[in-house]
């Protein structure tokens, strides 16, 4: 089941439970008489990716049947960090030593299957408490607190704690596989920069002709660093007006001070970085590049 991007909470507050939103891979867990099977978003079995989950989730369950819904995290301290997560989505069998050095917990947070008994109907708060009542955390393992009633509360100590937003989730609501539905929604904090644009990839298709992406910098004593491309959140009419620019700004030379990866070099327009515009992330990668960086638009001269 997915959730609805939103911006604002609900005006109902009493009738929505907040969850923290782990920043990780979607995975279900498939457990039955000790064996434990581990399906990622797209029901790829990846049990061999995750061996410490695997192996928490069967000391945990035992000789029960469940299926769990959650997320495979990597932290970092106490906060959830992509890019160490990274690190492992990749390695269908990962060495020991990599295991050891990056660990990852499996964060279970709904239960669609208990035994015999489908739980999809069931109303999301009887699959909360059904998930409580099994005191399934242990090492790799954590079944996080749900907060009804206080979605704006747990909203603000997830941005104090810099953590990437909220899952809230309607009390009465049924588990719907793969459909995304206003029953959850998603409010995720962002964070917002100015940036100058270095440069710019066409785009594909019919926007050939045009920047599909604009290569982002920020500008330091040591000169301008690549904090990577930005492809989301133009509109037509801005990708047109923005690529004449461009055009006119057009340099043979990149303006970066570090070399940009050679993916991005060979197909590169530079422009002379005389234009700032505003872009939103979520994140800044320990390689120091922007995540799920978003258009935002020109800043004023």
């Amino acid at each position: 089941m997915l959730a609805t991007p939103a911006r604002h909470l609900p005006d109902d507050p009493a009738r929505w439970a907040a969850e923290v939103k782990w920043d990780g891979a979607r995975a279900l867990a498939y457990v039955a008489d000790g064996a434990v099977t581990i399906r990622n978003r797209n029901g790829s079995d990846v049990t061999a990716a995750f061996p410490e989950i695997a192996a928490a989730l069967a000391r945990a369950a035992g000789r029960r049947t469940l299926i769990l819904d959650g997320e495979v995290t990597a932290f970092d301290g106490e906060r959830p960090s992509f890019s160490r997560l990274q690190r492992r989505l990749h390695q269908a069998r990962p060495a020991a030593t990599l295991v050891a050095s990056v660990p990852v917990t499996y964060v279970a947070f709904d239960l669609l299957r208990q035994a015999r008994r489908d739980l999809l109907a069931n109303p999301y708060e009887q699959r909360r408490a059904l998930l409580d009542a099994l005191a399934l955390d242990r090492d790799s393992l954590v079944v996080p607190p749900a907060f009804p009633g206080q979605a704006s509360a747990v909203t603000e100590a997830s941005r104090q704690l810099g953590l990437e937003g909220v899952i809230l989730k309607r009390l009465g609501s049924h588990y719907h596989p793969g459909r995304r539905t206003d029953a959850w929604l998603k409010v995720k904090h962002v964070i917002t920069v100015s940036v100058l644009i270095g440069g710019w990839l066409p785009g594909n298709g019919w926007r050939a002709h045009l920047a599909g992406s604009i290569l982002a910098g920020d500008p330091t004593p040591r000169g301008l660093e690549f904090l990577g491309q930005v492809g989301a959140g133009f509109t037509e009419a801005e990708l047109a007006a923005l690529s004449e620019r461009l055009r006119e700004l057009e340099q043979p030379e990149s303006p970066f001070a570090d070399p940009v990866p050679q993916a991005v070099a060979r197909r590169a327009h530079w422009a002379r970085p005389v234009l700032a515009c505003e872009v939103s992330y979520s994140e800044i990668t320990p390689s120091g590049r922007l995540r799920h960086p978003i258009w935002r638009g020109l800043r004023p001269a």
